[in-house]
């Protein structure tokens, strides 16, 4: 039998994503109509292990009040950070594991379950806080889309509908100046991102992780298109695309993070004006597909995760993560959610589509 619940907590991990706010509001409200209350943890877990580095000791309560116009706000109101993962902190440059810290400050807040939002990475230290004996529900979260037990994660519309108009905007300068404009988008090691994004605004190559490509391929398929009365051309390419063989672009790799992709926009650029003949610029749109109001998916999504995270906690649930099944919401473990990423899938309708509109891939 699971103890009762009345004091339970929310952070947010890992990279921002539009729609966060929204989680928080729907976990407060649809806490604290059973009476609950609600603390909020500052930028991950940090609050808990830093709360010398906080006005409010790294947490914070959290009623309707205080959240009651945030749905509509892209970011968190709690902050985020990629790089606070408590069981590989970096003290006097060495990884040491501070997770009892972080337990104690549970026990300290009289929290009785966590609900925790975010991606792969936050969501594994939310299992490995759960195998120390935290009551735990996860919520799904990130722009890449890319977690395996859920259909759909908030915040990945958002960044297709952004890129989408950016790449928009490029075709124009683009047949201005009879070039080719390589975007590059971000995605991790996915290719969701690019691919719908690339789709919507009909780019004539689209290069993701899950299709290594052959430059010359690309460029033959651009001298094709660019031969008759229209001259300019787009070509979208996710962060982790790497050519056949070859292995993606990394921008920097730091202590106690993830690698940094990037520059993989700049490299292509490079290569298809040498193999074109054409002026070829890149852009890189980064973190602009993170930031700005959540669109209305994302929002309705968002509410219905923060929603699912109480519901699981009022059935009794624990080392849960809240998915997407449409139509229903469902409850997976932890341990299975964050076992491996989505690729996208090369025989799905999406890449079908691309292929029959004579979109390249480079293979």
């Amino acid at each position: 039998m699971s103890r009762p619940v009345s004091r339970i907590s929310i952070n947010t991990g890992g990279g921002d994503a539009p729609g966060l706010n929204a989680v928080i509001y729907s976990v407060v409200n649809s806490a604290s109509r059973l009476g609950w209350k609600v603390l909020g943890i500052r930028e991950g877990f940090d609050g808990l292990v830093y709360p010398e580095r906080y006005p409010d000791g790294g947490v914070m309560e959290l009623t309707p009040e205080k959240v009651k116009n945030i749905p509509h706000l892209g970011g968190t109101m709690l902050g985020t950070t990629n790089r606070g993962n408590p069981f590989r902190a970096l003290v006097d440059g060495k990884e040491v594991d501070l997770s009892d810290r972080v337990m104690e400050g549970f026990r300290r807040h009289q929290i009785d379950a966590h609900v925790a939002v975010g991606g792969d990475g936050s969501l594994t230290i939310a299992l490995q806080l759960h195998r120390k004996g935290l009551r735990v529900v996860g919520v799904p979260k990130t722009i890449d889309n890319d977690l395996e037990s859920t259909t759909l994660t908030f915040g990945f519309a958002s960044a297709v509908s952004f890129a989408t108009e950016c790449i928009d905007r490029l075709h124009m300068t683009a047949q201005a100046h009879r070039r080719i404009l390589v975007v590059e988008v971000m995605g991790r090691n996915v290719g969701w991102i690019a691919l719908y994004a690339g789709i919507a605004g009909q780019a004539d190559a689209i290069l993701i992780p899950e299709v290594p490509y052959d430059l010359s391929k690309v460029a033959g398929h651009l001298r094709r298109a660019t031969e008759g009365e229209r001259q300019h051309a787009i070509v979208v390419v996710a962060e982790g695309a790497k050519p056949a063989g070859g292995e993606a672009t990394v921008k920097s790799r730091e202590p106690g993070r993830v690698e940094r992709l990037g520059g993989i926009g700049e490299s292509v650029a490079k290569d298809l004006e040498r193999l074109t003949g054409r002026e070829t610029r890149a852009v890189v749109l980064g973190h602009l597909l993170r930031g700005g109001s959540p669109v209305a998916q994302d929002r309705i999504l968002g509410l219905a995760f923060g929603a699912g995270a109480i519901q699981a906690l009022q059935k009794g649930l624990d080392g849960v993560m809240v998915a997407l099944n449409p139509p229903r919401l469902e409850f997976v473990p932890l341990a299975d959610a964050v076992v491996r990423q989505r690729p996208v899938p090369l025989e799905g309708e999406a890449v079908i589509a691309a292929r029959t509109l004579d979109i390249c891939f480079g293979d």
